[in-house]
């Protein structure tokens, strides 16, 4: 079951893809980005440490081209807060670097978080929520704090599907009460999926360099395969979730929305590490603490490996499919074995999911609230009810909220269905499930599409996305790496790689030599719709 709704390399290849989208996207009023801001971390290191470009100039850049492209022109509508203080910051990381301070890859390089991850700072924390609008967080979650350890400079907010998607059972992806809806850089009309639904959006009209989204089940992947950026769904455990409005702890996680395979793996290493208000960042191993995902950055990184099509999870749509089988010549090109498997039990765990999302959201949000925002209007998951029925004008005006009643109305964590349900869920998912048929056909990783294209936004049906590749991960809580794979009528498509738990850096060499030897993405051209001849 399909659990979506829960929730250029180098400047010169930047230049060129600009040249070639310029005259598209010049016909709605819009310039496509320049090459400095369509490039990625490395190059603007570059620029910077050889005094061409500060990271106040580059902050200013993006703050231009969020105000053309995200709050006018096409307006995306991405970034629901921008940081008062970014500038501030970008100042005073160029004055570190003049005096020869460097703290490393992402030094002065600005970076956007979901709304969901907490910022001990001028900005909100709502999860899109009207009942958590001017609410500042305590403490900056962790992730935060490791990326301004790291020297990133955090722009701003992005806009995501409200309460991660974790609110109705007929939502609409992309939508929240305060941030409203953002629209797919590809085809305006068209939804971005969620819920890391301004990441996947921002990272297309490059409003930034980096994005963090967070996954529960599809929320990563999902907008990352739509709007053709790079998403890495980490393993639990390998960043830690403290900071972070939950939805579940047995499968939240955080993790990098970037443009290429090589800025995904310099955010990744910056946002890993050991907590010890997380406990399952203690179970990662030493090595995955301290992994340097770049050095797994390899072009050869697909020689020798043994892959598994994930056939079980094609045949949802002919034209994805086609762009996908046509992707696998690709693999085999740069040195792969495939072989055709079908994942088992992928139908075992699609009412248990279910049960344990729900059964882990009211006290997981509750002990959130208590810590991060003590200060806020709502305390409960029964305040936040009492508040959406109370602003209904605002907050019901387009769906419900039965996800948050049904979790209301769950007994809580020691309750026997729970504890059953999260046990078939691991059992399924992981050792009868991913590692089952990599042990047995002896494969490095899965490889499937992502997902569909993005569909036509729907406030009065809803959702109405086919079913993805992201649920055998998410439940397993292993990583899943998706990558640009091509287009179905200007739309994008991805495809992913999937491995066991802290296979990382292997699914990043991977995913790494596939993007080199494709180099699928193209930048959006902000149509309003799209155009597909009768």
């Amino acid at each position: 079951m399909d659990r979506r709704n829960f929730v250029r390399l180098g400047v010169a290849a930047a230049s060129a893809s600009t040249m070639a989208s310029t005259a598209t996207a010049a016909r709605v009023g819009i310039m496509a980005p320049d090459a400095v801001l369509d490039a990625g971390v490395r190059e603007q290191q570059a620029l910077m440490e050889a005094g061409k470009q500060t990271s106040t100039t580059l902050v200013r850049r993006y703050l231009a081209r969020i105000a053309a492209v995200d709050k006018a022109g096409p307006r995306l509508n991405a970034i629901i807060e921008l940081n008062p203080d970014a500038l501030t910051i970008a100042a005073g990381l160029d004055r570190e670097r003049k005096a020869g301070t460097v703290r490393g890859p992402l030094h002065g390089i600005p970076v956007l978080l979901k709304d969901n991850i907490a910022t001990a700072d001028k900005m909100s924390t709502s999860a899109g929520s009207l009942a958590l609008a001017g609410v500042r967080a305590a403490h900056d979650a962790f992730v935060a704090a490791r990326l301004r350890a790291a020297g990133a400079v955090i722009l701003g907010k992005t806009n995501l599907s409200e309460w991660a998607n974790m609110r109705s059972t007929h939502s609409v992806s992309g939508w929240s009460g305060r941030g409203g809806l953002t629209r797919n850089p590809y085809a305006l009309d068209r939804n971005t999926s969620g819920s890391s639904s301004g990441s996947g959006a921002a990272m297309a009209a490059a409003l930034a360099t980096l994005a963090v989204g967070t996954e529960t089940d599809g929320s990563i992947v999902s907008p990352a395969s739509i709007c053709g950026i790079v998403g890495i769904k980490p393993t639990l455990g390998l960043v830690s979730r403290s900071g972070i409005i939950p939805i579940a702890h047995s499968q939240d996680t955080a993790g990098p929305m970037t443009r290429t395979v090589a800025d995904a793996a310099l955010l990744l290493a910056a946002m890993a590490g050991a907590d010890t208000d997380d406990a399952a960042t203690a179970m990662a191993p030493a090595a995955g603490k301290a992994a340097d995902y770049a050095a797994a950055l390899r072009t050869d990184g697909l020689r020798g490996k043994r892959l598994g099509v994930a056939r079980n999870f094609f045949g949802n749509s002919p034209a994805v499919d086609a762009v996908i089988d046509a992707e696998l010549a690709v693999l085999k090109a740069q040195g792969a074995t495939l072989v055709d498997v079908k994942v088992p039990n992928v139908d075992k765990y699609g009412d248990t999911e279910l049960e344990v999302l729900l059964s882990e959201f009211r006290p997981d949000l509750e002990a959130y609230l208590a810590r991060y925002a003590p200060h806020a209007p709502v305390k409960t998951m029964a305040d936040v009810i009492a508040f959406n029925d109370k602003h209904a004008a605002q907050e019901l005006r387009h769906f419900g909220q039965e996800h948050l009643v049904a979790a209301q109305a769950r007994p809580g964590l020691d309750a026997e269905a729970y504890r059953d349900a999260l046990a078939a869920n691991h059992r399924y998912s992981r050792e009868e499930g991913i590692d089952a048929i990599l042990r047995e056909e002896k494969l490095d990783a899965l490889v499937a599409p992502t997902g569909g294209t993005g569909w036509l936004t729907d406030y009065i049906n809803g959702d109405h996305d086919g079913p993805g590749f992201s649920t055998p991960a998410a439940v397993a809580g292993y990583p899943h790496v998706t990558v640009p794979a091509g287009q179905v009528h200007g739309l994008p498509v991805g495809l992913s790689f999937v491995g066991t738990a802290w296979s990382e850096a292997t699914l990043i060499g991977m995913a790494y030599a596939y993007e080199q030897a494709s180099r699928r993405r193209r930048p959006p051209t902000f149509a309003a719709s799209v155009n597909v001849k009768a």
